[in-house]
């Protein structure tokens, strides 16, 4: 049945699905009221289950340093282990190269666990398989036949069909995609209802969303990192990955080398199954932030795991596989809170109170240029875990605690509020329905507030210039993409209601004094030189084939050994044909540039290339690095981190599952803010600032295999930071003029940089949908393009999609390197007028139904 007939034989309207369900649980003010029947925990701040606590809190910025401290925990696992993920690939590499880490394979690692007693129990989000490509009964299935006593996986939630037949005929339509498709859009409710299934008469197309991890009831990770493919990636973005002279340095081995704007992920309980031509394709870099805990707030996490856990197995196992599986109990690690603050202290003003009262010595005196002693045992933050929780998703009550957080700390802001998130979609005023949640009129008020009081105030808010879906942007296969899109530019500076203009009608004429939206976009060089062609002729082996087959023997684990007779002939040979011709070259040719955009990289004219100048032009790849960060900071005092987005699915509470934590490091920090001496909070200053750092290009390369003691668990090291270093005093006053000036030419130059040489979209020269072809489609292949058109298209003199135009640079390759070595770091401009004269983005003269509007929101 195709999806024509299929529309045809379902149809239904879906309001009275939600009918009580737009309330928006997001207030303005502490929270929701005692009388309110969601807030089921209003006696604790933000209404969270959780009653306030504490404890020791470290950040990872990147996924190489986070994943290497899980290692080292899930290494020192005595007891047990608790994961909840998203989505979890159990062949990740936490350490990389993986051919000298094989031990350190995801799986590798719990088996070893199990084997020495510890117990490890695992709740991942069972998808919709028609819709999503997770795969998570092959998590389940791969972990749990590593030990059948000591691992268990749950997934959840189930998802009752209506209908065989509408499945099946949906099953073709649905193959491989995400809910971004263009079919997906246009269903019907009754259509999406029968393929999400639905459940105490509600329909379940929401995700667990939440990336926890506790090890033995005493140790926590958690934040925006899934333990899965395409996460891992370090402070500088490399997003290409050849290695002519030696396929054993590869990073990121098969899926793992992943860019969505091409390929979506496919089959991926088949490792080397990688459509990506890495001699072609970049991947996409990944920007994300975690963090590890220890002390009291570690009980809360486990409670709420526990929680979660017995309500799965209630729902699900009390007659099912009886015996597998069984209820946890509620953990035995906890200790008391050691008094750090109070439920009545206010979030800024109890903890300034609160330095009065420590007895550290300050960070930043002139005797003490760099703190680095361990914690002393009474030493520790207040944390406030949060969460977003409904009966759907965990049994209780909704609560909206991340949403409460998020309000107050931007209503309490006395001088800057930074954002950094994977969406921003959110409103002002009841008006922009069908988003609900309200953190856009706490923006706008706390700005008309500055404003109107001629205070000194900014948000920054960094977000992806595109949500992550393959396809071009002018297809119909990325109609989800521009729904998502038009939803943000609406909550930003669009459709009369936005952000900006509804501060410029409140009297902000120029609303950029005060709040700004940026993006992030790295570039690259891929390892295509002369050497790759001089092996591939003397092994016969063309490179991919042989990084296919390096992709194969690392996808089949720890415990594999080839024998001679596997190398004897065939396909299995090709990897070692490949290697042994590899030996006798030496390449002088760098496998990645992007250390050069980072403080004291290498000048571009002076890292060796084996071959022509053209092909080095061909080389040079630009992508979007995709930020899938979930942190505000505000003042350098506050910090919220953990798996929520900023949109109605995250923040709602009776959408997506989430978890967060509201930190406030007592710890105090001499600093500035606005040229005048501040006191800051060591955690919340030390995250922004290696933030900002990063994206200004002020911290060197960070390479795959020397970790340091930023890479370690909060028990273990304390974050690591070089107080008053030269970069340091660049970015220590986020409201110092200077630091503006340096911040906004930095963002100015990379955008006009990138702009010219790659010609990327969204841009702001792209105001029309004519302007697109004249800017982008006229010089490049696209993904998704048929094998026909894309050879039609290189005749044309077209290129891959986000390598170099040709036609910008006569001068060649001196020229283009001369432009692209002033690149400082990944940040540029967002484009606000990226299709602000097409009336409707997502598709002229379609309206979305009102399901689908949700799931975008």
């Amino acid at each position: 049945m195709g999806f024509s007939s299929f529309l045809k034989k379902v149809g239904g309207d879906i309001e009275e699905l939600f009918a009580g369900e737009r309330h928006s649980h997001t207030h303005i003010g502490h929270g929701c009221h005692e009388d309110d029947s969601h807030a089921e925990y209003s006696g604790n701040r933000f209404c969270s289950f959780a009653p306030q606590s504490s404890g020791h809190t470290k950040w990872y910025v990147d996924g190489a340093s986070y994943f290497w401290a899980v290692s080292m925990a899930i290494e020192e696992a005595q007891e047990s282990i608790y994961v909840m993920d998203w989505w979890l690939s159990p062949e990740l590499y936490l350490r990389r190269p993986p051919a000298l880490n094989k031990e350190y394979r995801l799986d590798a690692m719990l088996k070893a666990a199990a084997d020495r007693g510890v117990e490890i129990n695992i709740i991942v989000y069972k998808e919709v398989p028609q819709a999503l490509t997770l795969n998570s009964l092959h998590t389940k299935h791969a972990l749990e036949a590593l030990h059948p006593t000591n691992i268990k996986v749950f997934r959840h939630p189930d998802h009752v069909p209506r209908g065989n037949e509408i499945l099946s005929g949906l099953a073709d339509s649905f193959k491989n995609m995400t809910f971004g498709t263009s079919q997906l859009v246009k269903a019907s409710g009754d259509t999406l209802k029968a393929l999400y299934g639905s459940s105490d008469d509600m329909v379940l197309f929401w995700a667990h969303h939440e990336k926890l991890c506790l090890i033995d009831g005493k140790l926590a990770f958690m934040g925006g990192l899934d333990m899965c493919f395409g996460r891992y990636d370090t402070n500088s973005h490399p997003i290409a990955d050849a290695h002519p002279a030696n396929l054993d340095d590869i990073v990121f081995p098969g899926q793992d080398y992943n860019n969505a704007r091409i390929y979506d992920f496919e089959d991926v309980e088949k490792w080397e199954n990688n459509k990506l031509d890495r001699t072609k394709s970049s991947r996409m870099g990944w920007s994300d932030i975690s963090i590890s805990l220890s002390g009291p707030v570690v009980n809360s996490l486990a409670i709420h795991f526990v929680d979660r856990w017995n309500y799965i197995f209630d729902d699900k196992y009390t007659s099912r596989d009886v015996g597998k599986y069984d209820r946890l109990s509620a953990p035995q690690h906890a200790s008391p809170a050691d008094g750090l603050l109070h439920d009545d202290d206010d979030s800024f003003g109890g903890l300034h109170r609160h330095f009065s009262r420590r007895m550290h010595r300050w960070i930043g005196d002139d005797d003490e240029p760099e703190y680095s002693r361990p914690f002393e045992p009474s030493d520790g933050a207040h944390v406030q875990l949060c969460r977003s929780s409904s009966p759907w998703s965990s049994g209780r009550k909704t609560e909206h605690s991340i949403a409460n957080a998020y309000i107050q700390a931007i209503t309490n802001a006395k001088h800057f509020v930074y954002i950094e998130n994977q969406f921003f979609i959110t409103a002002t005023s009841e008006e922009q329905k069908p988003v609900a949640n309200k953190i856009g009129r706490a923006i706008v008020d706390r700005i008309v507030r500055a404003h109107e009081s001629r205070e000194d105030f900014q948000v920054i808010v960094l977000m992806p210039a595109v949500p992550a879906f393959a396809g071009d942007l002018k297809s119909e296969g990325a109609l989800g993409t521009r729904a998502i899109m038009e939803f943000q530019y609406n909550s930003i500076s669009r459709g009369g209601h936005s952000i900006i203009e509804t501060l410029q009608k409140s009297g902000v004429q120029d609303p950029s004094r005060y709040i700004n939206f940026y993006n992030l976009r790295s570039f690259d060089r891929i390892n295509t030189s002369a050497v790759m062609g001089a092996v591939e002729g003397e092994s016969g082996v063309p490179y991919e084939s042989a990084r296919r087959d390096y992709d194969n023997e690392y996808e089949r684990g720890e415990d594999y050994q080839p024998n001679d007779d596997e190398y004897s002939g065939g396909r299995d040979s090709q990897y070692r044909r490949y290697q042994q011709a590899a030996n006798r070259h030496t390449d002088q040719t760098w496998d990645t540039v992007s250390a050069c955009y980072m403080d004291s990289g290498a000048n571009l004219h002076n890292i060796p290339w084996n071959g022509t100048p053209e092909s080095e032009l061909d080389a040079f790849v630009s992508e979007q690095l995709y930020i899938h960060t979930k942190v505000l900071i505000a003042d350098d005092q506050l910090v919220i981190c953990g798996s929520a987005n900023l949109n109605d699915r995250s923040q709602l509470g009776n959408h997506d599952s989430e978890i967060a934590v509201v930190i406030e490091d007592p710890t105090p920090v001499r600093s500035y803010m606005g040229g005048k001496p501040y006191t800051a909070s060591a955690f919340a200053t030390s995250l922004r600032r290696q933030l900002y750092r990063r994206h200004l290009g002020l911290l060197p390369d960070q390479p795959v295999d020397r970790p340091n003691a930023n890479w370690t668990p909060v028990t273990r090291d304390p974050n690591a930071y070089d107080w008053r270093s030269a970069a340091d005093v660049l970015v220590r006053d986020p409201m110092e003029p200077k630091f503006r000036e340096l911040w906004t030419s930095t963002a100015h130059a990379n955008t006009e940089i990138f702009s010219k040489v790659f010609h990327p979209v969204p841009n702001d020269a792209v105001r029309t949908w004519a302007d697109y072809d004249e800017f982008f489609s006229k010089y490049f292949v696209v993904p998704g393009e048929s094998k026909e058109k894309a050879e039609e298209g290189y005749k044309q003199g077209k290129v891959d999609y986000g390598h170099v135009v040709r036609e910008e640079f006569p001068g060649g390759i001196n020229e283009l390197k001369e432009l692209l070595g002033r690149v400082r770091g990944n940040l540029v401009n967002m484009p606000l007028q990226f299709l602000v004269d097409v009336p409707d983005i997502a598709e002229e003269g379609m309206s979305l139904n009102s399901l689908t509007a949700d799931l975008y929101t």
